[in-house]
């Protein structure tokens, strides 16, 4: 049987190394955002790539939907589905969301605002994904993780992960070959140049968040939905 996890998480956080982290288990399938272009279809945003994104996907949702609840090819022990939570748009049913394993990557806001700000200049609350995320998990539950504590001990953070999820950790999540993957979006050589190149987790660089003063009210914002799921995370023991 598939255990099927919808890791949801904002923008600008480390969710691309998290989905090549799975994706060198060698039980499992990930997919890459599914939702994104149904996304932009319905929100009409223009972004890179979007002509190549809208032919690569599903853009209805249903369909998106019964894709990750349906049968799998190859019948993988574990389907790790990469989700941005912004993509969960108040359109989008919530039945099937019953079907999957949910868990939840977050990011300190401040460290997120100021990081989109540099790619997108006026983010909004929706576009961090904030409410979204915190509605899934007042919805389903699941176990939480912090960027921050993957980048400080991915070692730990993943094992308390896997056990949260009923897997077992591998040693293999902690390491995987640079370059692009078939299971990339099409969108990837607009955003995956970093994580191409990687070959593992980056080292922890704690730094100040310079947000600039014009969105430090949307950091107040989303901060509560945060500090929320942050309550409930899975915290490592060790450095």
């Amino acid at each position: 049987m598939t255990t099927r996890i919808a890791m949801w998480s904002g923008p600008r956080n480390i969710s691309t190394a998290m989905m090549r982290s799975f994706g060198a288990r060698p039980d499992t399938l990930v997919v890459d955002e599914p939702l994104y272009a149904h996304y932009l279809a319905t929100t009409g945003i223009d972004h890179p790539g979007r002509a190549q994104i809208l032919a690569s996907q599903p853009q209805r949702w249903p369909d998106v939907a019964a894709a990750l609840t349906g049968p799998l090819p190859g019948h993988p022990a574990v389907h790790y589905q990469k989700h941005m939570t912004h993509h969960l748009l108040p359109t989008i049913g919530r039945d099937w969301l019953s079907r999957l394993t949910h868990a939840f990557l977050i990011r300190d806001p401040a460290h997120v605002v100021a990081s989109y700000a540099r790619v997108r200049g006026e983010p909004t609350l929706e576009d961090l994904g904030y409410p979204q995320q915190s509605e899934i998990f007042r919805t389903h539950g699941g176990p939480v993780i912090d960027a921050a504590d993957v980048l400080r001990a991915p070692r730990t953070t993943l094992t308390l992960l896997c056990d949260a999820l009923g897997i077992a950790f591998t040693p293999a999540m902690l390491t995987w070959a640079p370059g692009r993957r078939d299971t990339d979006g099409v969108w990837a050589p607009h955003w995956y140049s970093a994580v191409e190149a990687s070959t593992g987790f980056a080292p922890y660089h704690p730094a100040p968040a310079l947000v600039p003063e014009r969105l430090r009210p949307l950091v107040e914002a989303a901060q509560p939905y945060y500090d929320e799921l942050a309550a409930h995370r899975l915290r490592p023991t060790t450095p």
